[in-house]
Parts: C-alpha cells; structure tokens; sequence
C-alpha cells in the first residue's frame, strides 16, 4: 500500500476501501524497513501515528487530506512533537505551538507523524547536521539527497511518506526534488502563507510540496494554499487543482541561464527531454530573460536575512551559514538598496519574457547528486565554485524573479542518477505549470522508476 500514489490513498480512505490505520501501518513498516539506510524521517512516533489514524477511521474526512500520515520538515514548530532546526542548540526542543503550515496540514486532515531532516536552520543544498547526520540518496546511498529538504524528498522517494512538505529560500525543494526523481514545485510567493521570523514581506522563502506525481504535488498545494491574515503577501484567491490536455505549449530553452557551467551529464539527460517534449508538439526554441544582476541580489537579500536571524549567534552555527551571517552584517545601505533594486527589475524582465512564452525550461541543478560526504560541489563543469551558493545559482536566479517553478523528473545519467528540469512559469501560474508536469510525466514514465532499496 505504501507504494501507491497520495491522490488514490485519500480517494481509498474516503471511500473506505480501506483504512487510514492500514495505510499508517503499510508506510510505518516501509519507514523501519529503510529509514535506517536512508536517515530521512529523525523524530518519529509510531504510537501517535496509530492512534491518529483510528481516530481518523472513527471520523468524518476533515479535507483534502484525510488520513494521510506526513512527517514534516524539521524547520516547522510542532506542537508537543520534536524540533530541532538541525542545530544542536535547539536539539531537544518541544514547541508549544504548531507552525501556520501545521495548522495547515491538520486542518486537511493529515496525520503528523514525525519530522524530516534538514541542514542547520535549512542553510545550504545538502542534507546533514551535528544532530542527526546526512541524509543519503535512496538512488544511490553514497549520494546526497539535495537539500534543503533533503529529508522530504529521500523520504518519498523510498515509499516512506505519499508526498512531503519542504521549503525553498534559494534551491531547497526544488535541487531534492531534482536529485530523487520526484515533482517539487517552489510557488510564487505568498500563495501558502507563512509566518517566518524578521521581515514578513521578504518573497524570497517560501514552502512548497515535493511528491511523486503532479497530481499528488497538487493535493497538498491545495491544502496549504489559501489566504492567511498572518501573512501580508498572503494570495487571497484560493487554489484549486484541476488537470486538462496541456496543447500548443511555447517553450523557451535555456541551457544553462545566462551561462552558468552546467556538468555535462545534465546537459546530455536534458537535450533527450528537448526531444521528447518537441514529438509532444510543444514549440521549443532557445530563450532567456536577462539574468543579469541575479546573483548580485539573491546574495545580498540573503545575507541580509540571515544577519537579522542568526546575527546573535553567528559564532555557535556552522561555518558556511556563519560566514554567510557576517557577509549580511558588514553590507552598507548601498548595497542593499541596489539589490532591492534588482529584484523589482529581475521580475519585470521574467514578466515580460513570459508574455511571449508559456513556460521558461531551465537545469534544476548543475550537477548530478553529489557524495553524501560532500558539504558542496567546489567545482562545476571544470569551474571552481566560490562559495557554497554558487551551485544552485541554477535555482537562486529564479527565486529573485519572485515567479513560480516546478521541478520534474527528465531522466537518469548513465550511473542511475536523477535529474530534473525546471519549468518557470507566469506569476501566480502554477496550475499551468503542474499540468504541464503531469503531461512530461506521462510521456516519459518516469515517476514509474523507483529506487533500488
């Protein structure tokens, strides 16, 4: 049961086809049968999750949800429940209080069972910390998952949970999405609501689901979308999935997003795409908005944000997140006005691009998975990397854009590794985007191959 698809289990468990407590005891025997190997799921309370689902089978469906157990990422307070942010400072913290989206996932109906790991505080594109270690790739065990909801996605990939929930500030569902062949999509800012420390109209992080399918990932981005007073970027109009043929798709190509080293492998995994989505009929050309400046102001605002978040303990964090802490807090006022700057015109050059094209198609990630030992890649394509964001910049130059993108599986290199392709969609556009994902995994099948544990 375990391996069945979130959209079939909610529609088995409202049907009563079968139970939320068999379907808690299928993922519960998958979660000890790998977790081990994988170290994806790090709190865990299998009596709790037992207890929730007979109270579900003995209720009403409360949403969309209803009875799907879900173990959340390490960054979200649970009440009563475990957490840690990754930091050995918090490492035995029980919060009194839920997250908003906790409160989200409850009120749908889903079952919280435990937490998912991350690295500290959510910094950085791969998956390990002091508290609980690395999490490992189920593809290749040797292999990082991504980050930062590295947990989610490993989880997922192996059977462990239906679909996941993750977050992305510069990369972080959308690179494990891409490195576990899973859907991942980063939604325009606002459409879930959040309540993050500092400054509440900052775009820059958002959450998103990562699932197997396009469809699962549209179950839980209609749980956990909506408006929320909270939140002053909160969407007010509500999200409803829905999936139709997707004809006459205008594709923009890039390569490599205004000229970033793209490892050859990805290159070669996403030309076989090209052709497959072309056989599609959709019209693929190559095309990109102008990047430039992308860099400059993901870097800034980020270090911005994190000198007003872990500027008081700058000297207790890891070293990359504390050198990232004290590059924000020796930024002048010049600075910082010119990447707020830049962030108005990078959404105005991606919103005019986006009138002539449905969708921009884009790397997710710059490399294959990496060595789980690897805190990040120091060089790409022959390239050295300065710093531990310069990767994912495949990633980051799209957040700045403040527009919404969907990780999807496109292939496997010759040593069995997953890659994905981004498509970048209109603001406020991830519907089209996610039946457009479904569409590309139709054809290709490739939700269909599973990790080898």
């Amino acid at each position: 049961m375990w391996g069945r698809t979130a959209t079939d289990l909610a529609a088995g468990i409202r049907a009563r086809e079968y139970s939320a407590r068999e379907v808690m005891e299928s993922h519960l025997e998958r979660i000890a049968a790998v977790n081990p190997r994988v170290n994806a799921i790090v709190t865990l309370d299998p009596e709790l999750a037992l207890r929730l689902a007979d109270e579900a089978d003995q209720s009403e469906p409360r949403g969309v949800l209803h009875g799907l157990p879900i173990a959340v990422k390490d960054l979200e307070p649970t009440a009563g429940m475990r957490t840690t942010w990754g930091s050995p400072l918090y490492a035995e913290h029980v919060p009194e209080h839920d997250s908003l989206l906790v409160e989200r996932l409850r009120a749908a109906g889903a079952l919280i069972i435990g937490k998912t790991n991350t690295p500290e505080f959510g910094a950085g594109s791969q998956t390990f910390n002091e508290v609980f270690g690395a999490t490992r790739n189920p593809y290749d065990l040797t292999k990082t998952p991504g980050g930062s909801s590295g947990g989610a996605a490993a989880a997922v990939a192996a059977g462990m949970l239906p679909f996941a929930d993750g977050s992305d500030l510069g990369a972080s569902v959308r690179n494990p999405a891409a490195f576990c062949n899973l859907v991942g999509l980063r939604p325009t800012p606002g459409r879930i609501p959040t309540l993050p420390p500092g400054d509440p109209w900052d775009p820059f992080a958002v959450h998103g689901p990562i699932a197997r399918t396009a469809p699962d990932a549209a179950l839980l981005f209609e749980a956990l979308a909506g408006p929320d007073p909270r939140d002053p970027l909160s969407i007010q109009e509500r999200f409803t999935a829905s999936f139709e043929p997707v004809p006459g798709v205008r594709i923009a190509w890039s390569p490599n997003l205004g000229g970033l080293p793209i490892d050859p492998a990805v290159t070669a995994v996403l030309q076989s795409l090209r052709t497959t989505l072309t056989e599609l009929g959709f019209g693929v050309e190559d095309a990109e908005p102008d990047f430039d400046g992308a860099d400059e102001c993901f870097e800034v605002l980020r270090g911005v944000g994190f000198a007003g978040a872990y500027g008081a303990i700058v000297d207790e964090v890891k070293p990359t997140l504390a050198e990232n802490t004290r590059f924000g807090l020796s930024l002048g006022a010049d600075r910082i006005a010119r990447a707020l700057e830049l962030r108005g015109e990078l959404y105005t050059r991606m919103r005019e691009f986006l009138t002539g094209y449905d969708v921009l198609a884009a790397p997710v990630t710059a490399v294959p998975a990496f060595d789980v030992e690897t805190e990040y890649p120091t060089e790409v394509a022959g390239v050295p990397m300065g710093t531990y964001l310069e990767w994912f910049r495949t990633c980051s130059r799209i957040t700045v854009t403040a527009h919404p993108s969907v990780a999807v599986p496109a292939g496997f290199t010759d040593a069995g590794l997953p890659i994905g392709i981004q498509l970048v969609g209109r603001h406020r556009g991830e519907l089209a985007l996610l039946r457009l994902a479904d569409a590309i995994n139709g054809a290709t099948g490739l939700t269909d191959r599973t990790p080898p544990l």
